[in-house]
């Protein structure tokens, strides 16, 4: 590792051994040569020039800095010498790489790059090497997905002159280091924007809220994510020599010295004969395939008790863009040698790298059909023991990850939280069931049906296998996706088809006479009879307790002794009947018809009937068909957390009762300020008091929560007048006392950074002291807002459940101050002197810029709450807008006026400004704020009869919501 300086214009200042001195960047690099205009010190003597220089006066530390690169002490014993040939390649050989290179000639410390839109960040290669500041002209951007560094696209090949390389992701393998300390080093990187406190002195980084700030706030390391002020007297000359501890997730991350490149073995002695051969064809080898293939990289695991590995795989093509984003915060998190993109070849060659691997547990990221996929290699590549797979859940269904507590789809959880409860997470067992398949002729040839096939998309199944008016609806869905897949590309369109698709077939009656076709034989029984009596339209052979996105067939037996509760790990599968009515009644909590519970089936079928295996369609035709137990796979149950109970040797006893304050927020304030704690708790709207025992989970909490609502139509009068003036002529707020909707989640208030959504299926799992301290949250994303200011006072209602009435007790309550969710400026700050907003209505940029190089406020507003960036919207002025952008603070882009709510976003798109849309976006402004008729500004695009705009809009939003875990990570 080596630690490196840009000379930055607007440098803050040192940091110690010139970590922050002269605002240099400070990197990991490779051992290897420097290029020609960084100046290294000899390893030998580094330690005590760097301890001379630290001990002299201030001009010492000038001259340090003066250096372009000054190289790091303690990595002879961590890593080997990159030969020159592999360290460096030449400027015809660089490449921009998006992924991981597993090749012979991987640079190491080569970043990981993606083109980005981020706004403001400066180039990491600072004024002095910036092609793009040279050209003065803008270009593209890219982000390395490992250390988070933004630089222009051309710039790259200059991080080679400043030194800078990522944080190396695998060491050499040679016999002069192969017996040496295997110690991580931290990856030290300048950051002008950092989250969290600085290490050593406890406080915040001091933000700057202009987008373009020069100034470095923080040093943090890639690997642990520790940050420090860019200071000397909090960034330290021995945090530079110190070994890193990978963080709070180092039991998953694989440490780079685990995974060790070698050479290619050569015979000196036959060289010269090997260069005769004019022939690439490889000779015969009595090895296997894959024995005598030689691997440019090998795992050399260091077993350690506590360590549980993680592999993770992920499926971009899952969940719309979601699974790209994930697999790009995933490399930020852990070593991005351990995260795999599945459309790349699949997962069959990561485990088989790392099958020696003590411990390891895998992540998949997709659909149920993706953990398939991995648990059939699993089983081709006979690993013992298997690993456990825990699933973080992309797309819709998801039925095999919300039996195992992963919920039926992936929200906002931030991944670091995902990755302890994969770490945390019980080892469970999952049945897996052969499906063996015997065509058999039809009885009459000519009625044979030339759409249906001999055998089954699947051989193996983990969810269930079905048959009938289900598997044909799905069948239908596929073929016609296939044939007009443009016709698919949205998730409403296709829950549309199917709903359509199901209720052409429930009137043309496709599958009523399903059981005169069929021959059922469980364990030796023959339902058969009992089948013809019920004429089902669906028959199901059901192995975990969801199916079909989320319901459960088999339901709660209860008193029927016949019947035991439905497990995944007992050998047995549940057979269930559907007709039309219980397939009707399953979405509303009803269940199928229980059949059998069994450990083998036989099902002979005398035509081609439509049958899907874990979602996957075909019609099968006539075939005697065998069900039997295959094995048992090693699964990650996501379980409870007591991370906020006592420890053991803490005697403090969990209280009886809790009295939580409960506080409603709107999704309109939510998608604004959930990065900002304060302001989004000064938003919240109280709704009452529940008291719960102490060992509740957020599933009983609920229902206390609930009781509260039967007393808002009472109420509703009193509170309405319960808001009285904050204030010498403010406005009161006026907020509708309406019931929470049916859609309302919890809120997790914990985390160091920002608030996050808890999947109402995974409500069991969290105890209500997890994630509330003295107030709980929650969300309402149908929360009505009259006004964009804060509440004062109000009564509580009070939920008391040993009582057998509710009551209204008047507590006193401490009024929140108003918040800024959208008036981020303060109403003292209301327009005086309108000659800022007369040039910005003008479009007389000249005026509007020397005015306020004068020292107009460009957050003055005028008496209706529009700022100088609605009127330089709605005068059009491009410039004037780019202006206000680049020196206004970053509050301005989401500030509402009061008549409308509006954006400046949303007059621009009301008015078809599409390079001025593009600014704002561009600029970071919000996409999901939602004015009082509750539009966005795609909406507004999409009034205005500009499809185009709109479908911008929609994009940028979507990616805007996926785009939160990408931020800078809070310490």
């Amino acid at each position: 590792m080596e630690l490196h300086e840009v000379n930055e214009k607007g440098s803050n200042g040192g940091g110690a051994a010139a970590a922050a001195a002269a605002s240099s960047s400070v990197g990991s690099s490779s051992p290897s040569t420097a290029s020609s205009e960084t100046s290294v010190c000899p390893e030998s003597d580094k330690i005590s020039t760097l301890g001379r220089r630290h001990s002299k006066k201030r001009f010492g530390l000038k001259i340090f800095g003066r250096r372009k690169a000054i190289a790091k002490s303690g990595l002879q014993h961590m890593v080997a010498q990159p030969t020159p040939t592999f360290a460096l390649r030449s400027d015809s050989e660089r490449e921009i790489r998006n992924s991981v290179d597993w090749s012979e000639t991987a640079v190491y410390g080569e970043h990981i790059w993606f083109e980005t839109n981020v706004s403001g960040d400066f180039c990491y290669v600072g004024e002095q090497n910036c092609v793009s500041k040279m050209l003065q002209k803008p270009m593209s951007k890219r982000k390395c997905a490992a250390c988070k560094i933004v630089v222009h696209t051309p710039c790259i090949e200059q991080l080679e002159k400043i030194n800078f390389r990522c944080k190396p992701s695998f060491r050499e393998s040679g016999s002069r280091n192969i017996r040496e300390p295997t110690v991580v080093r931290h990856h030290w990187v300048h950051r002008r924007r950092q989250e969290g406190k600085c290490r050593q002195c406890g406080k915040g980084f001091q933000q700057k809220f202009a987008f373009h700030s020069k100034e470095i706030v923080a040093i943090s390391c890639s690997w642990c994510k520790q940050a420090y002020h860019s200071k000397v007297s909090c960034f330290m000359l021995q945090h530079i020599e110190e070994p890193c501890s990978l963080g709070a997730h180092a039991a998953v991350v694989i440490p780079p010295t685990w995974i060790l490149r070698v050479r290619h073995p050569q015979n000196p002695l036959k060289s010269s004969k090997k260069k005769k051969r004019t022939s690439f064809k490889r000779k015969s080898s009595k090895k296997g395939p894959e024995e005598g293939r030689w691997k440019p990289f090998v795992i050399k695991p260091i077993p350690a008790p506590l360590m549980k590995p993680l592999l993770v795989f992920v499926n971009p093509k899952s969940g719309g863009n979601q699974g790209t984003k994930i697999f790009q915060s995933f490399m930020w998190y852990l070593n991005p040698r351990q995260v795999f993109d599945l459309s790349q070849g699949g997962p069959k060659e990561a485990l088989e790298l790392y099958r020696k691997v003590h411990n390891l547990r895998i992540l998949a990221c997709g659909g149920d059909g993706t953990v398939g996929w991995i648990l059939s290699i699993l089983d081709q590549l006979r690993l013992n023991p298997p690993p456990p797979v825990a699933i973080l859940p992309l797309g819709t269904g998801n039925d095999l990850a919300r039996t195992l507590n992963w919920g039926g789809g992936y929200t906002d959880e931030p991944l670091s939280k995902i990755l302890s409860h994969v770490e945390e997470g019980e080892i469970v067992q999952l049945d897996r069931w052969n499906l063996q398949v015997d065509p058999k002729p039809e009885g009459n040839p000519e009625e044979k049906d030339e759409t249906a096939t001999d055998k089954l998309p699947l051989d193996v199944f983990n969810n269930y296998f079905s048959l009938g008016f289900d598997a044909r609806v799905t069948l239908e869905f596929h073929e016609s996706r296939e044939a007009k897949p443009e016709k698919f590309n949205s998730r409403f369109r296709n829950k549309m088809f199917y709903a359509g698709t199901a209720f052409s077939d429930f009137l043309m009656g496709s599958s009523k006479d399903l059981a005169k076709h069929i021959k059922v034989v469980c364990d030796g029984t023959d339902l058969t009879p009992k089948i013809q009596d019920l004429k089902p339209q669906c028959l199901v052979f059901l192995n975990i307790p969801r199916y079909c996105a989320g319901t459960m067939p088999w339901g709660n037996p209860g008193e029927h002794h016949d019947f035991e509760p439905q497990r995944h790990d007992d050998g047995c599968l549940e057979v269930i009947a559907f007709t039309m009515t219980s397939l009707a009644a399953l979405q509303v909590g009803g269940h199928g018809e229980r059949l059998h519970q069994c450990r083998e089936v036989v099902l002979t079928t005398s035509k081609a009937i439509p049958m899907q295996v874990d979602g996957e369609p075909c019609k099968l035709g006539a075939s005697c068909i065998h069900i039997s137990l295959r094995n048992q796979a090693n699964m990650v149950q996501k379980t409870k957390r007591r991370n906020s109970m006592p420890l053991l040797n803490d005697q403090q006893p969990v209280p009886e009762r809790l009295r939580i304050r409960v506080s409603r927020i709107g999704m309109h304030d939510y998608e604004a300020l959930h990065y900002d704690k304060e302001k989004l708790k000064e938003a919240s709207v109280p709704l009452g008091i529940i008291v719960v025992p102490g060992d509740s989970d957020l599933e009983l909490c609920r229902t206390h929560i609930e009781r509260l609502q039967e007393d808002f139509p009472s109420c509703t009068s009193t509170i309405q007048n319960l808001f009285p003036q904050e204030g010498d002529g403010a406005k009161p707020k006026t907020l509708s006392c309406q019931k929470l909707s049916p859609k309302w989640c919890f809120l997790d208030s914990t985390t160091a950074d920002r608030f996050y959504r808890i999947d109402r299926a995974q409500e069991h799992l969290n105890y209500v002291t997890e994630i509330s301290q003295d107030e709980l949250f929650v969300l309402d994303p149908e929360l009505v807002r009259t006004q964009t200011v804060g509440t004062s006072a109000m009564p509580d209602l009070v939920d008391v459940p040993s009582t057998p009435t509710k009551q209204h007790l008047p507590l006193p309550i401490s009024p929140p101050s108003t918040p800024v969710s959208s008036s981020a400026v303060d109403s003292s700050q209301t327009l005086k002197d309108d000659a800022l907003i007369d040039a910005a209505k003008n479009n007389d940029f000249s005026k509007f810029k020397e005015l306020h190089r004068a020292g107009k406020d460009l957050m003055m507003r005028d008496p209706t709450g529009q700022t100088v960036l609605h009127h330089a919207v709605k005068s059009g002025s491009k410039e004037i807008v780019k202006y206000i952008i680049e020196n206004a603070p970053a509050e301005i882009l989401d500030v509402a006026e009061e008549e409308n709510g509006e954006t400046s976003l949303h007059q621009a798109a009301a008015l078809h400004q599409r390079t001025i849309c593009h600014y704002i976006v561009e600029a970071g402004a919000s996409l999901m704020k939602t004015d009082l008729q509750g539009d966005t500004p795609k909406h507004r695009a999409e009034k205005a009869n500009d499809p185009d705009l709109a479908a911008y809009l929609e994009n940028r939003q979507h990616y805007q919501m996926i785009q939160r875990e990408d931020q800078e990570t809070a310490v």
